[in-house]
């Protein structure tokens, strides 16, 4: 597969070894420096252009994939809340192929799956108020971390007493879900659920110790993506709803 990475930081190099390993081909590296890459036949070339830069720029990369039909995995976040509509609108009625994830890594799928499992057994116990706390790098810009919100969604979905998330430092009334964000050294990312009685409390961590989890689920999604088109996620290259 022919791979065109747009981002060349820390994660784009991780990204790069890891492809490389598995037999793929870079074929462009686009970063701030060289932006008419975009319109290079190089580029054009790309099968899947994975994505990793920050939310002033994504949606703007996104089309620039899009104009010469090269489909994106991206790991961006903090654009969806202006150009949402307008990507799923390219997918669903533009034939272009976006695999966007908050977080790639196969540790947080599983761990995504168990919070949506946890929040629909809680569900039936209200006794138990829930919150959210994430814990990233001091580099990180956006807070709460994408994944911290896409984690506070599937709780929403499932648990009935919640209708909203905030974030912590505002008092939260009942039907709302507190996310606290933390930014430390260079944590890679840590994400913590708990369901709070007077009884007891119910725990659960996902902790990623670098970013080689997350390197890889991306060249994983960029080998699902090779293969399938519209607006793709997580949740279809790996469906736990299912026994396998």
């Amino acid at each position: 597969m022919k791979i065109a990475l747009i981002g060349y930081g820390k994660m784009g190099r991780m990204i790069e070894q890891i492809a490389i390993a598995r037999g793929h081909e870079i074929v462009c590296r686009i970063d701030v420096d060289n932006q008419e890459c975009f319109e290079s036949s190089e580029f054009s070339s790309a099968d899947v252009a994975i994505e990793f830069t920050n939310p002033a720029s994504a949606y703007d990369n996104y089309l620039k994939a899009f104009k010469h039909n090269v489909k994106v995995v991206s790991g961006s976040t903090g654009w969806m809340h202006e150009h949402k509509a307008d990507v799923e609108k390219l997918c669903n009625e533009g034939g272009q192929t976006l695999f966007w994830a908050s977080n790639f890594s196969i540790g947080m799928a599983i761990f995504s799956s168990i919070n949506k499992r946890l929040a629909e057994i809680m569900n039936r116990f209200p006794q138990y108020a829930v919150e959210l706390e994430e814990i990233h790098h001091i580099h990180k810009l956006d807070a709460p971390s994408g994944t911290a919100i896409t984690l506070a969604e599937d709780i929403i979905a499932h648990l009935d007493r919640k209708d909203k998330w905030i974030k912590s430092q505002d008092k939260a009334t009942e039907n709302e879900l507190p996310i606290s964000s933390i930014r430390q050294g260079e944590v890679p990312g840590t994400h913590t659920i708990s369901y709070n009685s007077e009884a007891d409390k119910i725990t659960i961590t996902h902790e990623a110790f670098n970013r080689e989890g997350f390197a890889l689920g991306a060249v994983l999604a960029a080998e699902y993506t090779q293969t399938h088109k519209g607006l793709l996620t997580i949740n279809d290259m790996f469906d736990f709803s299912k026994e396998q």
